[in-house]
């Protein structure tokens, strides 16, 4: 099962490129059959750009959800802390095997959806 996800460009780049390897969220879905994240880069770019598989959800709270993931974060520790301001648990999915595709795609066409929020299913 796949879900797909809003991503800054300038965050969704970093995945692509190795140098961010945890993607991290204040909510996150409940299927534990969710193996595989769809990236649709938000605007300007508004396109679906790749996917990778989830190596694993790590869930705790922002302080040492930071500790472990900070190497590998792709983002400033303001940046990380701004974003679960006032928030007890914070989720990091871990990405794994990277595929960018070849030829971005229109979210309405190939999908029939429009942007989420946070996350859909796909």
């Amino acid at each position: 099962m796949k879900v797909l996800l809003s991503i800054k460009p300038e965050f969704a780049e970093r995945i692509f490129d190795g140098s961010k390897k945890y993607e991290f969220r204040k909510a996150i879905f409940k299927n534990p059959n969710v193996k595989t994240v769809v990236v649709y880069a938000s605007s300007p770019v508004q396109r679906v750009i790749g996917e990778f598989d989830i190596a694993t959800i790590l869930i705790d709270e922002p302080t040492a959800l930071w500790k472990e993931t900070k190497e590998h974060s792709g983002i400033t520790k303001d940046f990380f802390f701004d974003y679960f301001d006032q928030r007890d648990i914070g989720y990091a999915i871990e990405v794994k095997d990277v595929r960018r595709y070849k030829n971005s795609q229109c979210l309405r066409t190939h999908y029939k959806k429009t942007p989420p929020q946070s996350f859909c299913y796909v």
